[in-house]
């Protein structure tokens, strides 16, 4: 599909409908978790008469989102596709989605990590029984790289975000954002390749089309901001992230144009916004967030937001996952210590 086959209009029809996400809420929480909806008191503060939650998708089962939809679309394939076994290309989370549902499903798993893909996901990754191969200085490649291995050898790809099956598993999380506050007015999402907004973004304007969505994203990687703004597919990457998650210079074709369509807002956050909300969910809330899973509170944290979505609402902050190395954790501590003229001791 070209960026000219997009429709980006009032005649686009959405390839995924609020009856593919009940089903796959149904499936996916005979085995997930429901994950907890808490107020946030530090981050209910920057707002005026309104209230913040967070959303902890850190506790789900494998410290991530990514199980809803890996679960889901490994979960509609056919017997003799489960046979072939399944190969997928992530950062890391996915890849842990993938390799536990395979476990559970007694299914072989391959998974294709970056070069640098953090230490603990990898580990976590071969821990489900997964076969772990790096390849490439990024996410682009090692999903190059995917296509290229399933094409030899008949593996079925398991996509990380560019599927229907996987955006309705993700979009389970909406439905439970309006289960535990109907009333919801604001919800912020980190985004990557846009799987995770796609999803959520479906059901909850299926429900009430005065939601509010904001994505957020790094400066640094960024392809659905420049896509949403260009109106076409583009590719944005200029560095690394500390939201490796996160870090997908182009965004799928099909979940492009639902974010175009559903999705109010971008906006970007920098590095040291990201390593701020880390450090401030894990102090205030005790809450270990990865940088993707920070997203949301960086760009409340740094007023990226306009508060007329804010004040006297009720917001919704997603904390996508919690896998980072201890060694970034400490690292990023050691750097506020710093650059705050903090001592120990």
């Amino acid at each position: 599909m070209t960026a000219e086959d997009i429709k980006l209009s009032k005649d686009f029809k959405n390839p995924v409908c609020m009856r593919d996400i009940e089903a796959a809420a149904h499936s996916i929480h005979q085995v997930g978790r429901v994950t907890p909806l808490i107020q946030s008191m530090f981050l209910s503060r920057n707002v005026t008469h309104g209230e913040v939650y967070l959303k902890l998708e850190n506790m789900q089962l494998t410290g991530s989102f990514k199980f809803r939809g890996a679960f889901n679309k490994i979960n509609h394939l056919s017997d003799a596709e489960k046979a072939r076994g399944v190969i997928t290309a992530s950062a890391g989370n996915h890849a842990q989605g993938v390799a536990l549902t395979s476990h559970l499903l007694g299914i072989d798993s391959v998974v294709i990590m970056p070069h640098g893909a953090p230490i603990a996901k990898q580990e976590a990754t071969a821990g489900y029984g997964a076969k772990v191969i790096l390849h490439g200085d990024n996410f682009d490649e090692a999903h190059q790289f995917m296509e290229e291995e399933a094409a030899k050898k008949g593996y079925k790809i398991v996509d990380p975000y560019n599927d229907v099956d996987v955006i309705a598993g993700q979009g389970s999380i909406g439905l439970e954002i309006l289960d535990q506050m109907w009333d919801v007015d604001t919800v912020i999402v980190p985004v990557g390749g846009g799987g995770l907004i796609s999803g959520i973004a479906t059901a909850l304007k299926s429900f009430n089309p005065n939601i509010h969505i904001v994505g957020v994203q790094s400066e640094n990687v960024h392809g659905m901001t420049a896509s949403y703004q260009a109106n076409k597919l583009m590719t944005f990457s200029k560095g690394k992230t500390l939201a490796d998650g996160t870090a997908v210079a182009t965004p799928g074709d099909i979940t492009f144009p639902i974010t175009k369509n559903l999705v109010d807002e971008m906006v970007l956050v920098n590095e040291e916004e990201i390593a701020k909300a880390m450090r401030d969910l894990l102090q205030r809330t005790k809450t270990v967030a990865e940088g993707a899973g920070a997203l949301p509170t960086a760009a409340l944290e740094a007023e990226k937001i306009d508060s007329k979505w804010l004040d006297h609402k009720k917001v919704v902050a997603l904390v996508s996952g919690g896998n980072v190395d201890l060694e970034q954790v400490s690292k990023n501590i050691d750097h506020f210590l710093v650059t705050t003229n903090h001592s120990v001791g």
